[in-house]
């Protein structure tokens, strides 16, 4: 048996300005930082053997948030996100069997990264409404197929998040170990509509809150979502 644990990042900066963000690297505002440490407080007594996040800083600062709550007093790692280079492989080295023992490595995955906004990324939100035409923006955001320009629609984020998951956490979650991803509300949305098996018209109404975690139990092959923490 394992859990899996997904949260959202807390609310960035261009969140608070209402900003589209996609993959600006944003971090989080005062608020958000309060969600991480409020997300943090529910699981302080989980015991995580794994942590993965997207390449942005705010769904990286949610996770360093989320762990400095937890009673296990184990240090998150961030692991080279070029591990293939041996100078920068070597140059992390730990030496101490002992601290390294007492670490959680933090997995930086960009296929975990938030929905890629194209031409939106810095416009206010309210603004892109009034130029565009708040149905055409609504579409931009919520449908499951319609990218806004020059960026991906959920189909596409689904087409690098879910293959991920599939490959890299799944098998961890085989072997018994806890995991915390750390991500964005759409690279979310596509991983829980894969793991609820909703539809594409479904996953239109799902909404994913920033700092709040949802848990799944991994046991005999199948991951069930659980009702609370």
């Amino acid at each position: 048996m394992a859990e899996l644990i997904l949260v959202r990042h807390g609310e960035s900066l261009w969140n608070h300005h209402n900003l589209f963000t996609g993959w600006v690297d944003i971090p989080l505002s005062k608020k958000g930082v309060e969600e991480a440490l409020a997300a943090g407080s529910l699981l302080k007594d989980y015991e995580f053997d794994k942590i993965y996040t997207s390449t942005l800083i705010r769904a990286i600062m949610t996770a360093l948030l989320i762990m400095t709550e937890n009673k296990s007093r184990k240090v998150p790692l961030l692991l080279p996100l070029h591990q293939e280079d041996e100078r920068i492989r070597n140059w992390a080295r730990i030496y101490s069997d002992k601290a390294a023992a007492n670490t959680i490595p933090i997995i930086r995955a960009w296929q975990l990264n938030e929905r890629y906004y194209g031409e939106l990324q810095g416009l206010n939100k309210d603004e892109t409404k009034a130029r565009y035409g708040e149905e055409q923006v609504r579409l931009w955001r919520r449908s499951y197929d319609v990218p806004p320009p020059g960026g991906e629609a959920l189909v596409h984020t689904a087409e690098r998040t879910i293959p991920y998951f599939k490959e890299e956490i799944l098998p961890q979650l085989s072997s018994g170990h806890n995991i915390l991803i750390s991500a964005h509300g759409n690279s979310l949305r596509s991983i829980v509509m894969y793991l609820d098996g909703l539809t594409k018209e479904e996953v239109l109404s799902l909404e994913i809150k920033t700092g709040d975690p949802l848990r799944y139990r991994y046991e005999n092959g199948k991951l069930t979502k659980e009702k609370s923490l």
